[in-house]
């Protein structure tokens, strides 16, 4: 899913070594997303499963494309109503479920699932590995259980789930405001480097793509048309694993 504003700004000569994109430690792939983007969801299911299956220790560093930063709006319901249904009904592995609780529930804002996300990178609450399964409880609780992730009681109740996580520290984080600053620092990062939309997925300079796998078009602009999604190759989950842990 990318931004309908413009937001380019010049990039630093070479933009695929900078840290503020892409974590250059070794094993970690940085992927930036909005926890509330269908597709990000689909490639971030796609890549843990293969690292599983594989059984590789790899991390992953999530950075925030915050969508409603960008366009200055929630993104719609209708929009993600349909691109749920288009890769559901294509990778029905995900589980992923219609909304069906009342729409007054409905998640009006990601930007405090994501400063969970980013908040859990502290030491003390758990780390890359406590962040990415606080992303993971966020991604199953909005689109398989119909949970509203803007709500602080329904984040806390995702990390309390997630055995890399110590609870305790990331409630005093969110009550102390943790995380946001990093949303907003990471939306002024994509904005200024190349990072087109959500997912972008980056290993150190070795590998670089925008919605991987996925090809698709819309029937008419989105919130008129439908998105039909053509085809899904996951083999570019193996290429970043390849890439990832290469020597």
């Amino acid at each position: 899913m990318t931004a309908g504003t413009d937001h380019a700004a010049e990039s630093p000569a070479d933009p695929f070594q900078d840290p503020a994109l892409v974590n250059t430690t070794d094993g970690v792939i940085t992927v930036w997303s909005d926890i509330g983007c269908p597709w990000a969801s689909l490639a971030l299911h796609t890549l843990r499963s293969r690292v599983l299956q594989r059984d590789v220790d790899v991390a992953i560093d999530h950075r925030a494309f915050p969508l409603e930063l960008f366009n200055k709006r929630g993104t719609p319901k209708g929009i993600i109503d349909v691109e749920v249904t288009a890769i559901a009904g294509l990778v029905p592995a995900l589980g992923w479920q219609p909304w069906t609780a009342p729409d007054w529930q409905y998640v009006v804002s990601t930007m405090p699932a994501m400063a969970a996300v980013q908040a859990a990178k502290a030491l003390s609450v758990g780390g890359l590995r406590a962040s990415d399964e606080l992303d993971h409880a966020l991604r199953q609780a909005f689109y398989i259980h119909g949970r509203s992730i803007s709500v602080h009681s329904e984040i806390l109740a995702a990390a309390a789930g997630c055995p890399s996580l110590y609870l305790p520290a990331l409630e005093s984080a969110l009550e102390q405001g943790r995380g946001y600053a990093e949303v907003f620092t990471n939306w002024r990062t994509a904005a200024a480097l190349p990072v087109q939309g959500s997912p972008h997925i980056f290993v150190k300079d070795r590998y670089a793509e925008h919605n991987p796998g996925v090809q698709y078009h819309w029937t008419a602009r989105p919130g008129e048309g439908f998105p039909r999604f053509d085809q899904y190759d996951e083999s570019w989950a193996d290429v970043v694993v390849d890439t990832v842990v290469a020597p």
